[in-house]
């Protein structure tokens, strides 16, 4: 890897090293690395400082090539100790060959995470150079951020329910002679509501972390994708809503659709539920055949949920199938849709979000038509 051009020491400043070429001589300047390299030669002096440390440590390439190590990265631990006094890279244990990754702070307070590596012509033999990679906590910080904004979400969502289960269990429990039998039945389907709540929750979380780390599970089978819209319509109705809010529109001849069941189940479920609950007017779930998502299969299976209300604002499309968007109405943990999304594409889908033809919010996901490995 040449460390030539701004990472390379300039004219007297201590020129005498430079870095070997990478093998296979594969022509990466450093300047095109994506984190921070500083090097350093076996003088302590910086011979390469390439453009992401300067991007990082806000200091030019020119301002720190030739200078010593300490003075051109002045790192500090978060108990503010210099950190180069303490590592002591070319005075300390002859058996050391690194520093592994750490938070450390630049001046100003600035944290980034810092890793070296001492270069050693043989074992045991002085550092003839020290590597230096830096790293900005950023990216970090940002899921660090989102893990304990889901922390914060769940209790938040957990107690409410777990507090009404607790006060009418211990209630009943104390006084259950007190309480006619409406009263009873009453407090028992309040728990056994909470349960379910709590129930779903825990089952968002392993949703979410099967997601995140590619272990969702699609086990396929033969769907029926209208009936499937219909059930969810049905119950709606014999929960109280009308009949004439919902508007299913089937385009027949649909093509066979292999796809997990319960996880479509759920899909449906959450968009619909999300146009009743949040838009206005009819519901429209439109199902039509349509060009696979996936290249080499000419059909797929595309649901279109609609509605009439006041829809999403544009600012807001891109963010609409990230964690916790919520829109302008609260309440939920504003997981349901990130679901939806690792669902649909775990599938081979696609889903998309836009402006209804009645003003209101559209959702559109197409599925491929599969099969199980065994039948293909």
């Amino acid at each position: 890897m040449s460390v030539a051009g701004t990472s390379t020491a300039p004219e007297g400043r201590d020129a005498r090293h430079t870095s070997a070429p990478c093998h296979g001589d594969v022509g990466i300047h450093p300047d095109q690395l994506p984190d921070g390299l500083v090097v350093a030669d076996a003088h302590g002096r910086v011979i390469c400082f390439n453009a992401a440390a300067a991007r990082i440590t806000a200091v030019r390439p020119a301002d720190a090539l030739g200078r010593r190590l300490d003075e051109a990265l002045p790192l500090e631990d978060l108990e503010g100790r210099r950190w180069w006094q303490l590592t002591d890279p070319y005075g300390g244990l002859a058996i050391r060959v690194r520093q592994p990754e750490r938070n450390l702070l630049l001046p100003g307070g600035r944290e980034v995470l810092v890793s070296a590596r001492y270069v050693r012509d043989q074992p045991l033999g002085p550092v003839r150079r020290v590597v230096v990679s830096l790293r900005d906590t950023e990216a970090r910080r940002r899921t660090e951020r989102s893990h304990a904004e889901l922390i914060a979400t769940v209790a938040h969502e957990l107690r409410s329910p777990l507090t009404s289960v607790k006060g009418f269990t211990a209630t009943l429990l104390a006084k259950w002679e007190r309480f006619t039998d409406d009263q009873k039945r009453l407090m028992l389907e309040t728990v056994d509501a909470d349960a379910d709540r709590v129930t779903r929750l825990i089952a968002e979380l392993l949703d979410i972390s099967r997601i995140d780390s590619g272990r969702l599970e699609v086990r396929r089978q033969p769907v029926d994708i209208g009936a499937a819209v219909s059930r969810h319509i049905q119950a709606y109705v014999a929960a109280g809503q009308r009949a004439d809010r919902f508007l299913l529109r089937i385009e027949q001849p649909l093509p066979a659709l292999w796809a997990d069941p319960d996880k479509i189940d759920q899909v449906l479920s959450n968009l619909i539920e999300n146009a009743v609950r949040h838009g206005e007017g009819t519901v429209t779930i439109d199902v039509t055949p349509t060009a696979s998502p996936r290249e080499g299969e000419e059909t797929g299976t595309s649901v279109t949920v609609s509605d009439e209300g006041p829809g999403i604002p544009e600012e807001s499309m891109n963010r609409v199938f990230t964690r916790f968007w919520r829109g302008s109405k609260r309440g939920g943990t504003g997981l349901g849709l990130y679901i939806v999304k690792g669902i649909v594409e775990a599938h081979g889908g696609t889903i998309t979000v836009g402006r209804a033809p009645g003003g209101g919010a559209e959702f559109r996901f197409t599925l491929p038509v599969a099969a199980p490995a065994y039948l293909a």
